[in-house]
């Protein structure tokens, strides 16, 4: 893999809206390359018999299964509420007619 030149690496950074110093810019285009030079053995690693996965080891759902069970009637959920109107928690309105 080529080099990655100063030029390149400024023009990278103009493109980002990065303002590097001419140190930085010869101090970064040599650790790009390396970068890159990784990324590129990497990709050589993978064959096409491994199938591409997001975990290295396999999930297993941990959720329970679904049960339909009974739950309250609407005069249960309601018995405890302080004001109720047409089978509704009432609550004091926080925003004005105009919303």
């Amino acid at each position: 893999m080529p080099e990655i030149s100063r030029d390149e690496v400024a023009h990278l950074a103009n493109l980002a809206r990065i303002d590097l110093s001419d140190e930085e810019l010869d101090h970064l285009a040599p650790q790009l390359s390396v970068i890159l030079e990784s990324v590129a053995s990497i990709s050589g690693v993978a064959g096409d018999d491994i199938p591409p996965t997001s975990h290295a080891l396999p999930l297993t759902n941990v959720f329970r299964e679904d049960v339909v069970t009974p739950g309250l009637t609407p005069e249960q959920a309601l018995s405890g509420a302080p004001e109720v109107e047409d089978q509704r928690f009432s609550v004091p309105r926080i925003l004005g007619e105009e919303q």
